[in-house]
């Protein structure tokens, strides 16, 4: 693979992270994009503007060249409709492939028949919500191609785990409970299914499909397999060598129930899902390297590295504003009276 110009917009948190490591790895020039609250690692441009300033965007971006833009950070908390749309008049005609991170939100939840494939309809939500904003962005890319030729890529992960994931409600609220003892609470008797990849499997697909000529203009779902909320907990209780008490949560005590919630957000009926990976099989001829047990247990000895099994108070991020809070799962519990 020959050395790119690749731009990373959100370099600095999970997925962008990762995905400045690789692209160093084989060689760009790499640049990241952010508000300037995290440096970029050495030897990689740091351009510092609020993605919902336009006039800063067009000034560190203007004129500027890309082979590659990767857009990891274009959700509803951090940008409008409009300020993408006014990115995308920055970058076409400079920029030689644009990839788009969207999500599986961009889907229309529900739909009963798995898997899902990139065909099927997306949300109808509004663009003021988090999948509904993803799929009028993919709208608005497609467009564009339709008007311009404007060449891009739309990856759709699912649930990314790994190193440094910034929703901490997943696997690393899990390590805690199981290693604490403490009960893991699901709703819907545990069985919500929903699709898990590594973060390093998803980096590796984002920089083949951004490589791939027959990526063009195409939308990829990128994952590993899906699982139930029960085999979620027994996996990683496996992994940590614990046995795990799974205490299912009535579903007349589910409406009543704030955040932070007392269960990983994807363990709810609203998303349960499976999603096809066969597109991305046969045009990138991507696979993920990392089953859920290899790549948990991955992830679970980069937490123990990192001391964070010894954690005193809970994490949280700033943008998801997604944690967890086990003094409330425990007057749940007792509430209920279903402490084991």
């Amino acid at each position: 693979m020959s050395a790119r110009r690749s731009l990373v917009l959100g370099g600095t948190a999970f997925i962008g992270r990762h995905l400045v490591a690789r692209l160093l790895d084989l060689g760009h020039e790499v640049s990241v994009l952010n508000r300037g609250g995290s440096a970029a690692p050495a030897g990689v441009e740091q351009l510092v503007a609020d993605r919902k300033d336009r006039a800063a965007m067009r000034q560190v971006l203007g004129g500027r060249v890309w082979d590659v833009v990767y857009d990891v950070s274009a959700s509803v908390q951090v940008t409008s409709l409009e300020d993408i749309d006014d990115l995308l008049n920055l970058l076409d005609g400079r920029c030689g492939r644009y990839q788009f991170i969207s999500s599986i939100a961009a889907y229309q939840m529900g739909y009963g028949a798995f898997p899902w494939s990139e065909t099927l309809p997306t949300t109808r939500s509004r663009a003021t919500k988090y999948g509904g904003h993803k799929a009028a962005v993919e709208g608005l890319l497609a467009a564009r191609r339709a008007r311009t030729g404007f060449a891009y890529t739309v990856i759709r992960p699912a649930a990314v785990y790994g190193p440094h994931n910034n929703l901490p409600d997943g696997e690393m609220a899990m390590f805690l409970r199981l290693a604490q003892g403490r009960p893991a609470l699901v709703p819907h008797a545990g069985l919500v299914c929903f699709p898990y990849g590594h973060v390093l499997d998803l980096v590796r697909a984002m920089v083949l499909a951004a490589e791939h000529p027959a990526a063009v203009g195409e939308i990829f779902n990128i994952t590993a397999e899906a699982v139930t909320a029960n085999h979620y907990i027994r996996t990683i209780a496996k992994i940590l060598n614990v046995e795990p008490n799974i205490v299912s949560v009535p579903d007349e005590v589910l409406a009543g129930l704030r955040d932070p919630l007392p269960f990983n957000h994807r363990f709810q009926k609203l998303v349960h899902a499976v999603l096809s990976t066969e597109k991305a099989q046969r045009v990138l001829g991507f696979a993920p390297s990392f089953d859920f047990e290899a790549g948990h247990r991955q992830t679970y000895e980069w937490f123990q590295a990192e001391g964070l099994e010894r954690l005193a108070t809970p994490m949280n991020d700033p943008v998801w504003n997604i944690s967890w809070d086990f003094s409330r799962e425990s007057a749940l519990l007792e509430r209920l009276n279903l402490s084991a």
